[in-house]
C-alpha cells in the first residue's frame, strides 16, 4: 500500500496535467518504478536503511500527506485553466485568497515571484503565485500539526519504545561526543536551515541565471514538483529539527531519572 501510494504521489501532475507527451509519460513511469522499489525494500526490511523515523508515526505519514497535498492541488490548478470544474474553481479560489493574503514584501512567496521576468504576463504571475501560497500554508499546517504531536500527543512515546537504532539509522551514538549535545546540535541546524531555505532557493536560483538562464516556471509539470520542493523540504528539515530535539529531551530524562534513582539508593 504504501508503494501504491508513493506510485500515486509521483504519477498525480502526468495524470491531471493536460498535453503530457510521451517521454515525460515514460520518464514519469521509470522513477515510479523506482520510487515504489525504494519503498518496498525499506518498509519491508527489518534492518534499518535511509529513511528516519521509519517506526514512529506520524512523522513521515504527514510529510507524504503534505507533499501530496501540495502536487494535487497544484496540478488542478493549473488543470482548470483548460478544463474549468467546480473542485478546480473552488480550488483556485482557495489559491487565490491565500497567495494574495501571504505575498507581502519579503515573504517567501514575493521571493519566489521575484525569480520571474519582468516581462511574465499577469496571468502567469497569478498562478506562480496561487501554487507558491497553497504550498507554503499547506507546509506551515503540517508543520503545525507535528509540532501538535510531539507537545501534546507525546510523540513519539505514545506508540511505545522508541528505537533509537532504526528510527535514526545514519545516526551513530558511538561516536562524536556526547549524544544528548549532538542531537541539539542536529537540531538546531535543521531548524535554521529550514527556516532560512525558502528565502535562499529563490536566491539561489536567481544568482544561477547566468548559467542556465532565468527562471520562467512556464513548463506545468516544473513548476508543480519546484514549487512543491520549495515549500515542503523547508518544512521538511522544520520537523526533522523539532524531532530531533525531541529525542535529545527524552534522553536528558531518561539520565536524570537514573541519576535520582542512584542517589537514592544506600551504601551496603
Amino acid at each position: 500500500m504504501r508503494a501504491i501510494l508513493v506510485v500515486l504521489l509521483v504519477a498525480t501532475p502526468s495524470l491531471l496535467l493536460p498535453d503530457v507527451s510521451s517521454d515525460v509519460t515514460q520518464i514519469v513511469a521509470l522513477l515510479s518504478i523506482f520510487a515504489a522499489a525504494l519503498t518496498i525494500f525499506e518498509y519491508a526490511s527489518v534492518y534499518p536503511g535511509i529513511v528516519e523515523f521509519r517506526n514512529a508515526p506520524p512523522f513521515n505519514r504527514l510529510r507524504f500527506i503534505s507533499l501530496f497535498l501540495i502536487v494535487f492541488l497544484i496540478s488542478m490548478v493549473v488543470r482548470g485553466e483548460t478544463n474549468p470544474s467546480a473542485v478546480t474553481d473552488a480550488i483556485t479560489d482557495f489559491g487565490t485568497g491565500i497567495g494574495e493574503a501571504i505575498d507581502f514584501p519579503y515573504s517567501p512567496v514575493r521571493q519566489i515571484l521575484l525569480l520571474l521576468p519582468d516581462d511574465t504576463i499577469s496571468e502567469h504571475v497569478g498562478r506562480v503565485r496561487m501554487a507558491a501560497g497553497i504550498s507554503y500554508f499547506i507546509s506551515m499546517l503540517t508543520l503545525a500539526v507535528f509540532y501538535f504531536f510531539v507537545r501534546i500527543r507525546n510523540w513519539p512515546l505514545n506508540r511505545g519504545p522508541f528505537n533509537v537504532w532504526v528510527n535514526l539509522p545514519t545516526f551513530d551514538p558511538t561516536t562524536g561526543g556526547d549524544v544528548v549535545a549532538r542531537l541539539e546540535r542536529d537540531a538546531r541546524f535543521n531548524i535554521v536551515v529550514g527556516f532560512t531555505m525558502p528565502f535562499m532557493i529563490p536566491a539561489a536560483l536567481k544568482a544561477s541565471e547566468s548559467l542556465f538562464g532565468p527562471v520562467t516556471l512556464d513548463n506545468p509539470q516544473s513548476m508543480v514538483w519546484i514549487v512543491a520542493a520549495w515549500a515542503f523540504l523547508p518544512a521538511s528539515l522544520l520537523m526533522r529539527g523539532l524531532a530531533m530535539a525531541r529525542i535529545a529531551e527524552m534522553i536528558e530524562r531518561k539520565r536524570a531519572k537514573t541519576a535520582q534513582a542512584r542517589q537514592a539508593l544506600q551504601p551496603a
